[in-house]
Parts: C-alpha cells; sequence; structure tokens
C-alpha cells in the first residue's frame, strides 16, 4: 500500500471547507489527476453517495467508483475502487481561526492481485501528486463556484 500526508492551511471557515469538499466531484478543481468525477444518481451529498471518477495517473486512465463512507464534522471518508486498486482519502479538518483550517489529507492507493508489484515504483509519483494537491487545493476552495 502506498499512503501520502499533507496538511494544508485554506483560508476558510472549518464548516465551509467540509462543505466544499464533501462534494467528490469537486475533486476536477483540486485534484491534477481527476479528469472527471460525476455524483451517481440524485439527492443531496450524504454519507453513502457515489461518484463515478476518472482518474489520470502516470499517463494512464482509470475509472473508480467512489463513495462518502463517513461524513463527521471534522472528517469526511472516501474510498473508491475497481478492479486494480482500492483508493482511500481521509480528510480531517481543524479549526485554526474563525477563518482557517488546517486540512489534514491523508490518500492511500491498495492495489489488488498483479498490480500490487508495481507498488514500490509508484510511490514517487504519488508524493508528487499529493504535492500538487496541496498546493491547488486551497486556491480552488477559496474560489470555488456555488
Amino acid at each position: 500500500m502506498i499512503t501520502v500526508q499533507r496538511d494544508i492551511l485554506v483560508g476558510l471557515p472549518l464548516n465551509d471547507l467540509v462543505s466544499y469538499l464533501e462534494d467528490f466531484s469537486r475533486t476536477e478543481e483540486w485534484d491534477p489527476g481527476t479528469v472527471r468525477c460525476v455524483q451517481v444518481g440524485e439527492g443531496p451529498v450524504q454519507q453513502g453517495t457515489v461518484w463515478q471518477n476518472t482518474s489520470r495517473f502516470r499517463g494512464r486512465t482509470s475509472d473508480l467508483r467512489y463513495r462518502l463512507a463517513s461524513r463527521e464534522p471534522a472528517r469526511l471518508l472516501f474510498i473508491g475502487e475497481n478492479k486494480t486498486v482500492t483508493a482511500t482519502d481521509d480528510l480531517t479538518f481543524q479549526a485554526r481561526s474563525a477563518t482557517t483550517t488546517l486540512l489534514t489529507y491523508t490518500a492511500s492507493l491498495r492495489f489488488k492481485g498483479v498490480a500490487r508489484v508495481a507498488t514500490p515504483f509508484l510511490r514517487p509519483a504519488f508524493e508528487r501528486l499529493a504535492d500538487e494537491v496541496a498546493a491547488r487545493l486551497p486556491s480552488a476552495a477559496t474560489t470555488r463556484r456555488d
């Protein structure tokens, strides 16, 4: 398994940042690896909501079905799966002031079957992607479209 973690300071109140990030379709705005992400079905975002995500990593495109596995006041947990990988995005939030929140973003990839052999070779690319997310997310969240 590959796990990366970044602490990201965002100029939004905690509740606003959680509201922004709970809609996983917004990964198109802050995750450079996301090509497309669309909610499956209609209705408000809540625990159990599902998205179809298309990502590009190291030149390859893959589709994962993500769901909001847990939604707490200061934590969001998304789990995405396909035949070759389980991806987990664990986001925890700490208010630093009335207008600033510290986001701890932990992303993990667990490869299945033969794909597990590639795990050690993919870490550097996954670390770079995490750096890009940390660079993009604060601006995307504070200039979000409502």
